[in-house]
């Protein structure tokens, strides 16, 4: 259960994490405008338990996150992380116990996953919205990985993350530098999808994620597992991977609806089983 939450109309709602879903997208919103929705514990913590809620959530065929007021994600909160290590508590376990299930989970959500970065993105919160599938950006957003800023290595895994939308040399330029990108460099560069005029990000996120939950659910999952493999595995196990994939695949009704409606000359219709 998210931790301080109750229930509302279409989801779940914490006071830093919020969670609808209305026509097949779960919608979660890092909500502490004030403080740029950076991450304390309490927060870290509702955003794991939700994200494995929309995992699990069948009336969720996709998942879009996004940030309340100005920002989409400053990252760590670091009056937090200063009171940890002035109590000798070093990381406090954030890493491991926190970012990393995070990370995981969205990576190896079986729907997809889009992020609308709607202002900052930096530090952890950058890395974020580099684990989702897709990555929408207002005209204002901008990121930064802000770690060598404060004399820290990535984390929420911005170096696995990073170099495979950029490519290595990029990735040691952004990770080194820590430098601001906005975003239409960012979109030159292959690190967002699009970029939208200012507000507008929430409709045109909101729109791709209804794209994709009408569309064949239990195919997008496979294809963000071949791809997550393949990226660490020589050709042979990926080519086995993607054999046991296709068999189930073909098993589903999505496959046989569709097959059947290209024969008809018919739209194919997802129920996403």
């Amino acid at each position: 259960m998210v931790m301080g939450s109750g229930l509302i109309a279409g989801g779940y709602v914490s006071d830093t994490v919020l969670y609808d879903v209305a026509e097949g997208v779960a919608t979660i919103t890092l909500n502490r405008p004030d403080s740029m929705n950076a991450l304390i514990t309490p927060m870290k913590v509702a955003l794991l338990d939700t994200l494995r809620r929309a995992g699990d959530d069948s009336a969720a065929r996709a998942v879009l996150i996004t940030g309340a007021g100005r920002a989409f994600c400053a990252g760590q909160d670091l009056v937090e992380h200063a009171a940890n290590l002035a109590d000798g508590r070093g990381l406090a376990g954030t890493v491991r116990d926190h970012y990393n299930p995070i990370v995981r989970t969205i990576m190896e959500m079986p729907k997809p996953v889009i992020a609308a970065v709607n202002g900052v993105a930096a530090g952890a919160g950058a890395s974020l919205a580099f684990a989702c599938d897709f990555r929408v950006a207002s005209s204002k957003a901008s990121f930064a990985t802000a770690f060598a800023k404060v004399g820290l290595a990535p984390d929420t895994g911005a170096s696995w993350t990073l170099q495979r939308l950029v490519g290595h040399a990029r990735a040691t330029e952004l990770l080194l530098l820590g430098e601001p990108v906005d975003a239409a460099k960012a979109l030159q560069i292959g690190l967002v999808n699009s970029v939208v005029p200012g507000d507008d990000v929430g409709t045109a996120a909101r729109a791709l994620a209804l794209r994709l939950a009408t569309g064949p659910t239990m195919a997008y999952g496979a294809i963000k597992r071949a791809l997550a493999f393949a990226s660490a595995h020589p050709l042979k196990e990926s080519l086995d991977l993607e054999a046991e994939l296709q068999d189930a695949a073909a098993g589903t009704d999505d496959h046989k609806n569709a097959t059947n409606a290209f024969l008809n000359k018919e739209k194919p219709v997802f129920q996403g089983r």
